[in-house]
C-alpha cells in the first residue's frame, strides 16, 4: 500500500483522500486475503492467466514508450478474457476431474 501513495498523489493533491484511499484498500484488501489464496489453490490455471496479463501490461507499457497506443478496451478486453478463461477453464476441468475420481471408486 505504501507504493500506491505516489500514485494516487499523481490524481489528487488532496492528503485526505491518498490517506483514505489507502486505508480503504488496506482494509479491502486483508479481508478478501482468506478468499484469493482459497481461489488460487482451487483454480489451477488462475496463476498463469494472471501471469499472461501482466505480460501483457508490460507490453503495452513498453509499446506505449515507443509511441504504439494500445487502447483502454483492448486492455480491458484481454485482461476480462483472460481472467474469465482462466477462472472457466479451472472450473471445467476440476468437473471433469471430480466426475472421473467417482467413476473409480
Amino acid at each position: 500500500a505504501v507504493d500506491s501513495v505516489p500514485a494516487v498523489f499523481g490524481v489528487t493533491d488532496d492528503p485526505f483522500l491518498v490517506f483514505s484511499s489507502n486505508m480503504f484498500a488496506i482494509l479491502g484488501l486483508r479481508s478478501l486475503y482468506t478468499v484469493l489464496a482459497k481461489a488460487a489453490a482451487d483454480l489451477k490455471y488462475l496463476e498463469p492467466a494472471v501471469a499472461i496479463i501482466l505480460g501483457f501490461v508490460g507490453a503495452k507499457l513498453g509499446a506505449e514508450y515507443v509511441g504504439v497506443e494500445v487502447s483502454n478496451e483492448l486492455s480491458l478486453g484481454v485482461i476480462v478474457t483472460m481472467l474469465s478463461g482462466g477462472v472457466g477453464l479451472s472450473l471445467a476441468l476440476k468437473g471433469e476431474g471430480d466426475e472421473d475420481a467417482d467413476g473409480d471408486e
